[in-house]
Parts: structure tokens; C-alpha cells; sequence
């Protein structure tokens, strides 16, 4: 029985727990080379020329070396020479990137700050009407873990900025699959370490994971479950991949549809863990005044709340990992290169949104 026949059963027993086992992808889906698959090794063809000559002459000494070096064709001499002004047009291009990383990161910083100074005021706002500022704020241990996430956090976004130009500047130099492989493997671990750093705030406070407080506000506005929507990102993604063989085409599909359908499940679970949870909170005598017996239930309740995170950061993590077998290394580097300018641009937005000039009140 796969994941979604196991929900609808569940669901019809009246339960919320999530789903355990996703298992949506079978026979359809073909590994074409794991990401783990150590990078061939490129030599120059200089050097392999060069190491030639050494070991059929024997071991040479400086001098001779030298003499060699002086004696090669001048075509040898200028292919060094446009090698070098290839590595410093590349070298010129990070550093422009690199400027272009930071001011990013610096807009970043100025719209958070805006953000943090709109909670402070918000959440003075709701003191000074006399409820206890602890019970509205995190606890001690919670606000640490949080605190922590969120540096986390910011190296992350720092890190993902990087990435992201190096996957540019690659593509745009066409480099071996070799060391394109790589860049692909460090894109998507670093996405899967996103998907761990969330698991551990989640124990501090799922609340603040599933709101997205540590996102954009742009990214808020398209959040699912803490993430982003696998289907949606797959629509998004599609057009930056072309062209595709049919049997590419056919096993992206059928992702999405996979997607679809475990979402679908899960949203279906969220309502069904929100809806015991009100009828939790709002179990008890009208008037009373005492909450303390009904609360103990809705925190039971908001155990599984983990669980659907998690359950859809798997699927988010399946759906890369999946769409790496699908596609070509040079495809799946073009396809993490647009998810990541796709995230640039919302967090321009929300930075550009948050700058907008504003009418006088």
C-alpha cells in the first residue's frame, strides 16, 4: 500500500498522524549515476605531453627543464598565454560576483532589521495591554535554539549566494562534467543541510519554522508546510531544463504527479490536525475560566505538527534528489542555478517591497 492509500485509511479511521513512509517513486523512476559518483579526473594536455617526454628522457634536471620550456612552439607559448587571460577574465567575474553577493547579503540584513524593529514594537504593543510577556514570547531554551537557527540560517543564505555563482560562472565557461558534478553535489547537500537545520528548530519551536519568520516576506507568501511546494517549484524549474528526451520528459511527469498526490495527502493531514486541535482548545465549561485541563490534549496534538514538517522536507529532499537521476549533470546544474536565482529574486522583492517609498499617513 503506498502513502497516500495509507492516509485515506487513516483518514477514514478519523486520524492526523503523517504519512512515514513516502514510497512514491518506483520502477518509473531509473538512477542514471548517483551523486555520489566520485568526478572523472581531468588532466591538462600540456602536462600529459610534458609528463610524457620526462619519463621516456629519464629524470631531468632544472637546467634542462628550463631549456625545454624555452624551446616549445610559439603556438604552445600562446595557448599558455590565452589560458591565462582566460583565468583572469574568471577571476574578474568572481570578484564582481562576489560585490554583487554582498550587496545582496547587505539588503538582506536591512529588510530583517526592518522586520525584527516591527516585531519589538508588535510584541510591546501586546505587553503593555497586561498579558504576561513570557507566556506570548519563547522560553529561554526555546528563544536560544531559535537564536541559533537563525545565525545558521544567515550563513546559509550566504553559502547559497556563493553557490549559486559558482553554478553560473561554471556553466557559462563550460567546464568538464567532472567538476560540474561536484558543484551539483555541493548545491544539493547543501539544500539537504537546510532540511537538517530545520528538523533542530522545529524541536525548539515549531511554530516559528512553520510560520517561515525566517524567511522573506515574498517567500512567505508561497509557503507550504515550512518550504516550499515540490510540484510548483518542478512548473518553475521545467522551462530552464530544455530540451528533454521523451523518456525525461515522461519521468518528470510522473514527479509531479508523485508530488501532487503526496501533498495533497499531507495538506489533507494538516486539516485534520488543525481541526482536532480546536476541538482540544475548545473543550470545557463556558465561563470557567480554567484552560489548564484542556491544554494538555492539544499539546499531544502538536507532537505530530514535527512530523508533517519533517514529512514534507522529505519530500521536498526526494524531489531534488530525483530530479538529479532524471536529468544530465550540465541539466541538473541549470535546473539548481534557476532555483536558486529564483529564490535571489524573491528575496529582492521582498527587499525592494519593504524599501518601497511610502504615502505619508
Amino acid at each position: 500500500m503506498n502513502s497516500t492509500s495509507q492516509f485515506v485509511s487513516s483518514r477514514r479511521m478519523g486520524a492526523y498522524e503523517p504519512i512515514h513512509q513516502m514510497g512514491m517513486w518506483g520502477e518509473n523512476f531509473k538512477t542514471n549515476g548517483t551523486l555520489n559518483t566520485p568526478p572523472s579526473i581531468l588532466v591538462d594536455g600540456d602536462e600529459l605531453n610534458t609528463q610524457s617526454e620526462d619519463t621516456s628522457n629519464g629524470i631531468l634536471g632544472h637546467s634542462d627543464k628550463f631549456y625545454l620550456e624555452g624551446t616549445k612552439p610559439a603556438d604552445k607559448v600562446q595557448r599558455r598565454l590565452a589560458q591565462n587571460r582566460e583565468a583572469a577574465r574568471k577571476s574578474r567575474l568572481r570578484k564582481k560576483a562576489y560585490v554583487q553577493q554582498l550587496e545582496t547579503s547587505r539588503l538582506k540584513l536591512v529588510q530583517l532589521e526592518q522586520e525584527l524593529e516591527r516585531a519589538r514594537k508588535q510584541g510591546l504593543y501586546v505587553g503593555s495591554g497586561g498579558l504576561d510577556a513570557n507566556r506570548l514570547g519563547y522560553s529561554g531554551a526555546t528563544d536560544a535554539g531559535i537564536t541559533a537557527f537563525e545565525m545558521e540560517y544567515a550563513h546559509w543564505v550566504e553559502e547559497q549566494n556563493r553557490l549559486v555563482c559558482e553554478l553560473r560562472t561554471a556553466l557559462h565557461a563550460h567546464i568538464g562534467d567532472g567538476e560540474l558534478r561536484m558543484l551539483v553535489e555541493s548545491s544539493m547537500n547543501h539544500y539537504f543541510k537546510l532540511f537538517s537545520m530545520k528538523s533542530m528548530a522545529a524541536k525548539a519551536d515549531v511554530f516559528y519554522v512553520m510560520s517561515g519568520m525566517w524567511k522573506t516576506s515574498a517567500e512567505r507568501f508561497f509557503l507550504w508546510i515550512g518550504g516550499f511546494r515540490p510540484s510548483e517549484l518542478l512548473k518553475v524549474l521545467e522551462p530552464h531544463l530544455e530540451p528533454l528526451t521523451d523518456n525525461q520528459l515522461l519521468d518528470v511527469y510522473n514527479l509531479r504527479q508523485s508530488c501532487q498526490q503526496a501533498e495533497d495527502a499531507l495538506s489533507q493531514g494538516m486539516e485534520k490536525l488543525q481541526q482536532t486541535l480546536a476541538e482540544s482548545v475548545a473543550a470545557g465549561q463556558l465561563g470557567e475560566g480554567n484552560y489548564i485541563p484542556q491544554l494538555p490534549t492539544a499539546m499531544e496534538r502538536l507532537e505530530a505538527l514535527v512530523c508533517f514538517l519533517n514529512q514534507a522536507d522529505h519530500l521536498r529532499q526526494e524531489t531534488l534528489t530525483q530530479m538529479a537521476r532524471i536529468l544530465t549533470t550540465r541539466q541538473a546544474a541549470r535546473g539548481l542555478l534557476a532555483m536558486g536565482e529564483y529564490f535571489q529574486r524573491l528575496w529582492a522583492l521582498s527587499s525592494l517591497w519593504a524599501t518601497r517609498p511610502r504615502e505619508p499617513a
